[in-house]
């Protein structure tokens, strides 16, 4: 199957991640990736499109149909924020933007970076679990082909990408130590953006996918 992207976040680490395995991949076709500022990159499958406001997509959807998947990688930390901020990028910006691309794309299959420890029950104490799992009941509500909601823990980066996170590239000189203490708990960055493109092209038994789930998909299915 040749999957046709449209991927949100490239800017962030996991974003860059999965766009580097996006363009690696025999079964991705091409890539669109929006945002609010250049990934950097340049390949012949990539074209970008750059605005100031996620939020105001209506100068650009008649660019937005004809795509099979939409790897949705944005999002910010909940750290020092109050709930309505969060809630405003983690929630109404990514249903505001996928309301959009099922509209254009109901073949689409969307793949969103959720976090382990996410709260579907969106009743917990934690802030930033009850509002990830209000996004992802919301998403998995609209008319797409299928929602695949990613719930990984510590994310090893790929060497050599410009945008790993200070603290992870450090934790990840310990990762053998912490897949053999804490395998349910890690991944890497090349297995999370192969087992979106899995998901994508072929699909899953579940909705939910844990790293018990994206280590084996992300190492050939």
């Amino acid at each position: 199957m040749n999957v046709r992207v449209i991927l949100f976040g490239a800017t962030g680490m996991v974003g860059e991640g999965v766009l580097h395995e996006s363009l690696k991949s025999s079964e991705v076709g091409s890539v669109l990736v929006v945002g609010r500022r250049s990934c950097g990159v340049q390949d012949q499958k990539l074209t970008e499109i750059v605005l100031t406001d996620l939020f105001d997509l209506s100068g650009v959807e008649d660019r937005l149909s004809g795509y099979t998947a939409c790897f949705f990688c944005l999002g910010v930390s909940s750290i020092g924020m109050r709930q309505p901020d969060y809630e405003r990028i983690t929630y109404e910006l990514t249903m505001h933007i996928a309301t959009i691309l099922a509209r254009h794309n109901p073949a689409m299959t969307f793949c969103y970076i959720s976090g382990a420890g996410t709260d579907s029950t969106e009743s917990g104490r934690s802030m930033w679990a009850r509002v990830k799992g209000k996004t992802e009941n919301h998403l998995m509500k609209l008319p797409f082909k299928a929602v695949f909601n990613f719930r990984p823990g510590y994310i090893k980066p790929i060497k050599g990408l410009h945008h790993a996170y200070h603290g992870a590239a450090v934790v990840g000189l310990f990762y053998p130590i912490l897949k053999t203490l804490f395998r349910r708990y890690v991944c890497t960055l090349e297995e999370l953006g192969r087992a979106m493109i899995y998901a994508a092209s072929k699909g899953y038994s579940r909705n939910i996918l844990e790293c018990g789930d994206i280590v084996p998909l992300g190492s050939g299915g």
